[in-house]
């Protein structure tokens, strides 16, 4: 019987411990701000055209062109692809007849490359074609010129 006894003043008490505890707080709205740098210098691509592109002609046959791109950044760049496009037409010396990009067709202009290239690497990059089309009309105005390609990553 004595146990009984310890043990149903020992809950009481707890009971009365635990009634007597209680919880407060304070509603309450804040705001912060924080910042972070990244570097600067996350893009120093160079893009080399590799293949040779000559002899065009009327009809003739598409030419592939490719190339390299290469990281001279100090961290990764991740190069998604590069675009090939026509920025100017150079006449031969002496040569006073029209010729523009118009007489040249660029196929597949956007070359896959989907690689980080880590600083210092180099890859590859081909797939685009040009040719020079077969018009209708007198094309002297092209012989000898020079087709300036411009190129672009991203």
């Amino acid at each position: 019987m004595h146990r009984k006894k310890k043990i149903l003043i020992a809950g009481t008490a707890i009971v009365a411990i635990g009634a007597g505890t209680a919880f407060a707080y304070w509603s309450t709205t804040g705001s912060g701000s924080g910042a972070g740098t990244t570097s600067a210098g996350a893009s120093n691509l160079v893009i080399t055209q590799t293949s040779t592109i000559a002899n065009m002609y009327p009809g003739d046959s598409a030419q592939t062109i490719s190339g390299t791109v290469k990281n001279n950044a100090s961290n990764s760049a991740y190069v998604n692809a590069v675009t090939v496009s026509i920025a100017s037409v150079t006449k031969a010396a002496g040569v006073t007849d029209d010729c523009d990009a118009s007489d040249y067709t660029l196929a597949t202009p956007v070359m896959n490359v989907a690689t980080d290239v880590a600083a210092g690497a180099t890859v590859p990059f081909t797939g685009a074609t040009i040719k020079f089309n077969n018009k209708a009309a007198n094309q002297d105005g092209c012989k000898g010129a020079t087709v300036n390609l411009a190129y672009a990553s991203n």
